[in-house]
């Protein structure tokens, strides 16, 4: 069955090499030529050439060279994107992989019949959506290249989507429940010691100065955060930290308000959640007392990144993107 695949062209500096020369081409040049090479024997390839690349990078490189030289064939349908005209190229291979020299650092080609272009604004916004992936080659789902021809065949004919709007939403909602949790995951590799000062300094970027507790017994004060930083001046916020996957209960949280003062704030922090009892606990406390597992942590985290300074966000680096309204 006729495949289509979609082939990044470099963040579009060689769609016009693709285009004159009717080629599709890929890097990774140090390899030498991919014909006849196993999967295990393009990793040891990719090894050898950059032996600073992480494993996973190598074996995502291994599935891209390794599709490109034996799951393509030839009248396999192609893509390739414009980005600075917001065109995707669409045409057809017509040979095997071939691996020229001539080429620089894109030696490894297969001929293509570029046969035609459709803007990108012609489209649906699911298709906009699986043909944005990032990866370099990509297997196209039949329905958006079906979706294509559409357009193709009626150069008249938009895509018009009532819930193109609800579907951008629909997008940036995963996107958002995906990065929550990446950034979870971030956070679960961090030591003890990193887990409390990236708390103390998500109070920092609040406003608020730190006392952080030596390593040893704090008798339940973690860290103390106060206008003054020294816990005199009210509001005094007496922080407990816990970094572990095990839920706190009830007993952790009356052995917390124990040795509060009566004008103490509280703030519990637990990666690992709390039980129901432990809800229950703080909900009746002598104080006020919040409770913040790991969901509220990253939130108050992405709400004040900006504002956290430099030895906090090496804690825990992370990218801003824009998405629009």
């Amino acid at each position: 069955m006729k495949q289509t695949w979609m082939i990044r062209a470099e963040g579009g500096s060689l769609i016009e090499m693709f285009l004159t020369k009717g080629i599709a081409a890929i890097g990774w040049s140090k390899v030498n030529s991919l014909s006849g090479l196993t999967k295990e024997q393009l990793l040891k390839n990719i090894e050898n050439a950059w032996p600073k690349k992480k494993q996973g990078t190598n074996r995502n490189i291994v599935s891209v060279l390794y599709r490109f030289v034996n799951e393509i064939k030839i009248s396999d349908n192609v893509i390739t994107y414009d980005p600075s005209k917001r065109t995707y190229h669409i045409g057809s291979f017509i040979s095997d992989y071939t691996y020229d020299t001539s080429l620089g650092e894109w030696p490894n080609y297969r001929k293509v019949k570029w046969l035609t272009e459709i803007s990108r604004d012609r489209l649906s916004v699911n298709s906009k959506n699986v043909l944005g992936s990032t990866l370099t080659l990509f297997n196209v789902p039949g329905e958006v290249f079906t979706e294509i021809e559409n357009v193709i065949k009626d150069p008249t004919v938009t895509t018009i989507e009532p819930e193109a709007i609800l579907d951008l939403e629909n997008i940036f909602e995963d996107l958002q429940a995906r990065s929550i949790e990446f950034v979870k995951d971030k956070i679960s590799k961090l030591d003890w010691e990193d887990m409390q000062n990236l708390v103390a300094g998500l109070l920092r970027s609040m406003g608020y100065k730190t006392k952080v507790s030596r390593p040893g017994s704090d008798l339940g004060k973690d860290i103390i955060a106060s206008p003054d930083g020294f816990g005199l001046e009210q509001p005094r916020i007496v922080v407990e930290v816990k970094h572990r996957t095990q839920a706190i209960g009830s007993q952790d949280i009356r052995s917390f308000l124990g040795g509060r003062h009566k004008d103490d704030k509280g703030l519990y922090v637990s990666t690992g959640g709390f039980t129901k009892d432990a809800k229950y606990e703080a909900d009746r406390a002598s104080i006020p007392l919040t409770l913040m597992d790991a969901d509220d942590l990253v939130k108050e985290i992405l709400t004040n990144y900006e504002n956290m300074d430099v030895e906090t966000k090496l804690l825990l680096p992370l990218t801003k993107f824009y998405w629009p309204k």
